[in-house]
């Protein structure tokens, strides 16, 4: 967790303001979206009414309209989630893209080259499923009914579609790797 403020957590912020100071392209997720927003100014802490698991909606915001990775998105679309803790307060200067019922700060802008998301957009449903499997314990010690989340995980293919785009603005390609 990154309230936690282990020593190798600390220092990757530190990694991460001076990455953002030399302009390096930053893509963040889920720990590393919260990590990025504490590391900027941003407060992270247990998400109000506890964890978000499953397949979930993400609401684009009026901001997102505007911006390059995101202006072409539907306003709506479906993202794997999984997480106790989530950014509470952004940082000053970050502008906020996306959320979802329980996650007002679903998707960060922090800077030309550099967001972050809560949801996992590396997720397949497949892994999805094995993550409900394996918190299938805590959720319903929490009061979820794991069964149905996992009946409800389904398909993200606009979620998945934001690393490579976020690749494809910053000059990378298959030609590069």
């Amino acid at each position: 967790m990154v309230t936690e403020r282990a020593e190798w957590s600390e220092r990757t912020a530190g990694w991460i303001r001076h990455a953002m100071d030399s302009e390096v392209p930053l893509f963040g997720v889920c720990y590393g979206h919260q990590l990025m927003a504490h590391a900027l100014g941003g407060r992270v802490d247990y998400l109000p009414g506890g964890r978000e698991i499953g397949t979930q909606p993400i609401e684009l915001l009026h901001e997102a309209r505007h911006d390059p990775l995101t202006s072409k998105l539907p306003a709506s679309f479906r993202a794997h989630t999984t997480h106790e803790q989530s950014v509470i307060e952004p940082p000053r200067g970050a502008t906020v893209l996306a959320r979802s019922e329980r996650d007002p700060h679903q998707l960060l802008r922090y800077g030309p080259k550099a967001i972050s998301t809560q949801f996992h957009p590396e997720f397949n449903s497949e892994v999805m499923r094995d993550y409900v499997r394996r918190k299938h314990s805590d959720m319903r010690r929490e009061g979820f009914d794991p069964r149905s989340v996992f009946r409800a995980v389904a398909a993200t293919p606009v979620a998945r579609q934001l690393l490579r785009r976020f690749s494809l603005l910053h000059g990378w390609n298959q030609k590069n790797e």
